[in-house]
């Protein structure tokens, strides 16, 4: 079974566990997903099924979409509202929505993010969530992300509890905090926040629409109708070259491409044989040598 499946992955899961439900169901081991999401948060996971294993680096390089809420008024521990209140402060007035947008514009482009204490992120080979749970501190690598949009979709005041909901859609790259983001800008309007929900929209080129539950997924299967997108969907966006036999018997061993037995001659390209996706090889000097083996075996 070689595959992707778009699955939506619902609050109070670990992605581990859908990956683990998945082995389950699917009663296939080799299967992994394309970029953990928190257990509060839902949304798209791609999960890689088989040989689409292979291509779970090409799913996580691709952007991703989230539509969320910020609490402005208090923050908590974990930057989201599973964790300990640790600051609060009044919000006495509405901010108006023209002031929230002209904040939100300043975080759109390349950004610094120093993870949450509670994130999955290594150190020392130790995640920090154990650090935080243990009370210690350690200092967190920072990393460059980037914002491609972060756009206000509706705000809401509350004058019994002064504070104020947020609600925003953001198009960022991967490995980019969306807790932390929403809680610098927060920051930037001069209070406390925490993120209150979190789902996400788009991932490795899936959009919510598109995903399966995983009663969906026991469904299909009991039915014998699981339909996994195919191997190439991963990378639809590349110039794609069909092998001759002659190229194929070539590239099943390893062996080099000569540039000019190549229509288009791309930096990068996808190799097919009898339709299916076979190789990724890459130009260096005047031959195509392999960058990512998949499909090597016969019909």
């Amino acid at each position: 079974m070689d595959g992707i499946i778009p699955l939506y992955k619902e609050r109070g899961m670990t992605s581990f566990d859908a990956v683990s439900r998945l082995r389950r169901i699917l009663h296939e081991k080799k299967i992994g997903h394309s970029g953990t999401l928190d257990p509060e948060v839902a949304g798209v996971l791609p999960i890689c099924v088989g040989k689409a294993t292979k291509l779970v680096d090409l799913l996580m390089a691709s952007g991703k979409q989230y539509a969320g809420e910020l609490l402005i008024g208090q923050a908590t521990e974990t930057e989201d509202l599973t964790g300990k209140v640790i600051a609060t402060a009044p919000v006495t007035a509405p901010i108006p929505a023209a002031t929230i947008e002209v904040a939100m514009q300043k975080m759109v482009g390349p950004l610094i993010q120093i993870p949450p204490m509670y994130s999955a992120v290594k150190v020392n080979g130790k995640r920090l969530y154990e650090y935080a749970r243990a009370g210690e501190t350690v200092e967190r690598p920072k990393r460059q992300v980037t914002i491609t949009s972060f756009k206000l979709t509706a705000t809401s005041y509350d004058p019994a509890t002064q504070t104020q909901r947020v609600r925003f859609i953001v198009d960022c790259s991967k490995g980019t905090y969306v807790r932390t983001l929403v809680v610098d800008l927060a920051k930037a309007l001069g209070y406390p926040g925490t993120m209150a929900s979190l789902t996400r929209l788009k991932s490795g080129g899936f959009e919510l629409d598109q995903t399966l539950s995983l009663a969906d997924v026991q469904d299909q299967m009991s039915a014998q109708l699981l339909n996994l997108y195919p191997l190439a969907y991963a990378v639809r966006d590349w110039p794609a070259h069909e092998l001759t036999p002659e190229q194929w018997q070539t590239v099943k061993h390893g062996g080099w491409l000569p540039q000019a037995s190549l229509d288009q001659r791309p930096a990068q390209v996808a190799l097919f044989y009898q339709q299916r996706l076979r190789a990724l090889y890459q130009l260096k000097g005047t031959v195509y040598k392999p960058l990512k083996m998949i499909d090597l075996d016969e019909d």
